[in-house]
């Protein structure tokens, strides 16, 4: 939930009612809605709270309602009364200059302030630790907390002194063993955990062994229990699709009896939970038939979401998340998949059962240290080695320099051009200067990225899976939205030109109908990114299809469908929900996407969208090769920038931890 559904903020509101909209690449039209929202929010909070309130107390609540609007826009959770203690100037007419305890006595005497321990039905919540919350999202994380120490607490011990089970564990990483030469194997180690309990959360980069880890571990799990249940899930269609062909990739090198036992599809998180426009079909009380759950690019799960899908998971199935923490966070509130991940400790037990279960020393299996305390100790590991790019390779170096937050040395680095894989684009074409031209550079990468993609379509407009394959090779990730190296303008210049180029030569009517008002968006070879779910077409936020000719003539646009005949299904445009071409798209929607090559756009200005964690996640979409056009100013500003969002996640976890005991 962000501001525009401020004003369900009670138990019982509409929250229920799955939300499709994302906001990546915020720009100047969004920040004036969430202005506008948050400020009409703090009325409403203020209307409330007058009966009960002085005039201080008024003022106090109208200021604080505003800042917690906005707070959560921008993704943070809560509030911490911490920054509207330190505000210098009076912005709220009239609102008093307060310290943090006397913010507190304000809130608490509003009459609209609830406690953890007397929520009831007040529209907002303050810890004990001065975080103001909207009460929904106090409640989603006390749900979530709870669901978690519950599944770290409902272990499964009693498999972990099965000869079985080590001789499977052994045979599965038996490459590994071989490679590392009794160094500790963390993918063994990982799923080893997974099989001891029932809570797992492995954070790695790309290329580090998420996925080879996950199939010996089903592996495992089907050899246990033939007849095991296993949901695989990701937040978005695309990152679903690569799960499933990811796991059967790796899964040639399992006995043909296991691997035809191996789950052959997964889904969105929203299509497991039976999502419908009034709300889940699954959750607490009408759980999921399951008895594993694994969730990719779980970093793109917000809090509400990840409460509402742990919910339905049955008390006994076990949880494995995949992610990777170091990524861009959720569009919407929360930052769950990396506080989830924080602490990586492993207690002496848990270190003397995975030893007997992979046969390691136990004096090699050293975690490394936390970045934080937390309650869910033995559930989370970091994988750290990755194996589709050195760290010395171009791609990796700056990935790793750039989440290390070493702005200085990267940009050194780029500036030398040692690495042909990586280029930086710094330089201004001044003829594209201002704000009505998109730099020639950059669609002069643009022209050679998609120019395999263009030969493809020349070739056979009907050859869907050749034309959709080549398209995914090369991705323009923006920013923002909006400006010359936005998402919009350079969608539009690059459809310009692609339908200039394919008009003499290209399927027929490729060049029609150019420019104008009347001009048609569609064409042959048109990628469509879909931004709203739609239930009934069964198409979700994040979908990706290339609108071809069918055998009529008539342009249909296909979407990948592993169930469908061919393996892609064919919708015709009007029927579409929202969507926009997608030669160009957000850093965002990108995320599990993986592509041979990327050109990154970064804004002419500084912007409080650009961090290290979105320059980070956009470098490691691209297998091979970075074209990086940014400012030097601006690249440094964004490597040098990390993500803060505000939570209490870790603070709820230890509660319930320490309530169990």
């Amino acid at each position: 939930m962000n501001s525009r559904t401020a004003m369900s903020a009670a138990p019982g509101g509409r929250g229920a009612r799955p939300r499709s909209a994302a906001r990546p690449g915020a720009g100047s039209g969004a920040e004036r809605d969430e202005h506008w929202l948050a400020e009409g929010f703090a009325r409403h909070a203020a209307r409330w709270a007058a009966a009960g309130a002085n005039a201080v107390g008024v003022a106090a609540i109208t200021r604080a309602a505003a800042a917690l609007s906005r707070a959560v826009s921008d993704g943070h959770v809560c509030l911490v009364l911490a920054s509207l203690a330190a505000d210098a100037v009076d912005d709220e007419g009239g609102s008093p200059r307060l310290d943090i305890a006397g913010w507190r006595a304000q809130l608490l005497a509003s009459g609209i302030v609830g406690t953890p321990d007397a929520p009831g039905v007040l529209p907002l919540i303050l810890d004990d630790e001065d975080r103001l919350y909207l009460h929904r999202y106090f409640d989603f994380e006390r749900r979530l907390a709870r669901r978690l120490v519950q599944a770290r607490h409902a272990g499964a011990r009693e498999a972990a002194g099965s000869p079985p089970l080590r001789a499977q564990l052994a045979e599965l990483f038996a490459a590994n063993a071989a490679r590392l030469g009794g160094a500790a194997d963390w993918q063994q180690l990982a799923a080893a955990l997974a099989l001891r309990g029932r809570l797992t959360v492995i954070s790695g980069g790309p290329g580090t062994g998420k996925t080879t880890t996950v199939v010996n571990l089903l592996a495992c799990l089907l050899a246990l229990d033939p007849d095991c249940r296993i949901a695989l899930a990701a937040p978005t269609g695309k990152a679903a699709a690569r799960m499933t062909d990811a796991i059967r990739q790796r899964a040639q090198h399992l006995p043909a009896a296991l691997r035809d036992r191996m789950p052959t599809a997964s889904s969105t998180v929203h299509r497991l939970l039976g999502a419908t426009p009034d709300g889940f079909t699954h959750d607490a009380s009408h759980p999921l038939a399951i008895d594993a759950l694994v969730v990719d690019e779980a970093s793109m799960l917000d809090l509400a979401l990840a409460t509402r899908l742990l919910d339905a998971v049955p008390p006994a199935a076990r949880i494995i998340l995949l992610g990777d923490k170091d990524q861009l966070a959720a569009v919407e509130s929360g930052a769950v998949f990396a506080e989830l991940s924080v602490d990586p400790t492993l207690t002496p037990a848990c270190v003397s059962d995975l030893a007997a279960m992979t046969g390691t020393s136990a004096a090699a299996i050293v975690a490394p240290p936390p970045a934080r305390p937390s309650a869910l100790q033995d559930c989370a590991v970091w994988f750290t080695q990755t194996y589709r790019f050195s760290v010395d390779s171009g791609v990796g170096r700056l990935a790793h320099d750039v989440n290390a937050g070493r702005a200085g040395a990267a940009a050194d680095w780029l500036r030398e051009g040692a690495d042909p894989d990586v280029r930086w684009l710094d330089a201004l074409d001044p003829a594209a200067a201002g704000h009505a031209s998109v730099d020639a550079a950059a669609l002069a990468d643009m022209d050679a990225g998609y120019a395999a993609w263009r030969e493809t379509l020349v070739a056979d407009s009907r050859d869907v899976a050749a034309i959709t394959e080549a398209f995914g090779r090369f991705r323009v990730l923006c920013a923002l939205r909006d400006g010359p190296r936005g998402v919009t303008a350079l969608n539009a210049a690059m459809t310009r030109r692609v339908r200039t180029a394919l008009a003499p030569t290209g399927p027929a009517g490729t060049g029609s109908a150019l420019e104008g008002p009347g001009a048609s968006p569609w064409f042959p070879g048109r990628p469509v990114l879909v931004l709203a779910n739609d239930y009934v077409l069964r198409l979700f936020n994040g979908d990706i299809g290339i609108a071809l000719p069918g055998a009529d003539g008539e342009l249909l646009v296909h979407f990948p469908d592993a169930t469908a005949p061919g393996g892609f299904r064919a919708i015709a445009p009007v029927r579409l929900p929202r969507h926009e071409t997608a030669f160009a798209m957000t850093v965002h929607k990108s995320q599990g996407s993986e592509f041979d090559a990327v050109l990154v756009m970064l804004p002419q200005q500084r912007s409080r969208v650009l961090t290290r964690e979105l320059l980070y996640t956009a470098v490691t979409r691209a297998r091979r090769g970075v074209a990086l056009v940014a400012d030097p100013s601006v690249l440094e500003q964004a490597i040098a920038t990390p993500t803060v969002r505000h939570s209490g996640l870790l603070a709820r976890l230890a509660e319930e931890e320490a309530a169990r005991s």
